[in-house]
């Protein structure tokens, strides 16, 4: 069971991850169906006796066989760039939050708020509890209201880094020089764990990203204590 678990997306905390799950079973129907008819067909042609050497061409067949691909690429084409649209849109956030990736952890910066800004190291296994999980939990996480709409802007210090939440359907590449920004919704209270998701030194796999969602007045309370 859990090898078979291990196959299929995390469960989704925003709606933009809940349309990217759909849009992946829609396409996984699609690819199914197609796979069945032309195993069907080159097996029928495997074992049919009904062969005819003097057909050269068949201009129906080949118009059939054209159009019908191009419909089923447009039934694909069409829900993904709706999603495309969807992910790049930035609509009115709540809150601003600033990632910079570095060899090898994160800071954070608040933007909104003064003096707000920290940064984030995995926790060594030597000092790791009971309730820890191994290579995901961090010193300091990352605090966030839930249903609120959150914009996130991304850079890196060094290298090539990547700020990936897979609950939450992010993965955006931060850049040395260049800011990136996408946006996110929370559905409900909890902890996303994510991960730099680029090849970006020895230490790459010890990146881990920890988001803690609570509602909004705890949130609020956490602003002051920390403002």
């Amino acid at each position: 069971m859990a090898t078979w678990s291990n196959l299929n997306f995390q469960d989704s905390n925003s709606p933009l991850m809940e349309q990217l799950t759909f849009f992946h079973d829609h396409s996984l129907l699609i690819l199914t169906m197609i796979t069945v008819m032309v195993g069907y067909l080159m097996g029928m042609l495997f074992f049919n006796n009904f062969t005819n050497r003097f057909l050269l061409h068949g201009q129906t067949i080949e118009v059939i066989w054209t159009i019908i691909p191009a419909i089923i690429l447009m039934f694909i084409a069409l829900p993904s760039l709706r999603l495309l649209y969807l992910l790049d849109e930035i609509s009115k956030p709540s809150l601003t939050l600033k990632s910079i990736g570095h060899q090898w952890y994160w800071s954070y910066e608040y933007s909104d708020f003064k003096n707000i800004e920290f940064d984030s190291y995995m926790i060594p296994m030597n000092e790791m509890n009971e309730n820890s999980f191994r290579l995901l939990d961090v010193d300091n996480r990352i605090v966030l209201p839930k249903n609120n709409q959150i914009r996130i802007l991304i850079t890196a210090a060094d290298v090539l880094h990547s700020w990936t939440v897979p609950a939450l359907g992010v993965k955006v590449d931060a850049t040395p020089g260049r800011l990136n920004q996408t946006n996110f919704f929370i559905n409900r209270a909890g902890l996303f764990y994510g991960q730099c998701s680029e090849i970006c030194g020895a230490n790459h796999s010890f990146m881990p990203i920890v988001i803690e969602s609570v509602p909004s007045k705890n949130f609020i309370k956490w602003i002051k204590t920390n403002n």
